[in-house]
């Protein structure tokens, strides 16, 4: 596997989206981190403290707002655990090729 692959296919992707902020990269960013460093699972178990944290996000609104939107723009699929000690699930599932 090529660590920087999937940040360079993100980074290509977004290019021409302009719904993507500085905040939705950040979180892309600390998940790709949070993935590789954790030996490339899937799905990805995080909780968002950890996430938060590597992104340097303080506000959880913003974090769920930029996840819920990474997913409906097709860069992840999140799937929420709702429940504080049962990790959410991230699936990276980038398949744009039009941004």
């Amino acid at each position: 596997m090529e660590p920087l692959k999937p940040l360079a296919e993100f980074f290509l992707a977004i290019r021409t989206d302009f719904r993507i902020s500085k905040t939705h990269i950040a979180i892309y960013s600390s998940i790709l981190y949070y993935w590789q460093t954790r030996d490339y699972p899937s799905p990805i178990k995080v909780f968002s403290h950890e996430i938060m944290s590597i992104a340097k996000i303080e506000a959880c609104s913003t974090y769920h707002k930029c996840l819920k939107e990474l997913d409906s723009f097709g860069y992840i699929r999140y799937v929420p655990s709702f429940k504080k000690n049962d990790a959410s699930s991230v699936y990276l599932v980038l398949n744009k090729g039009d941004g």
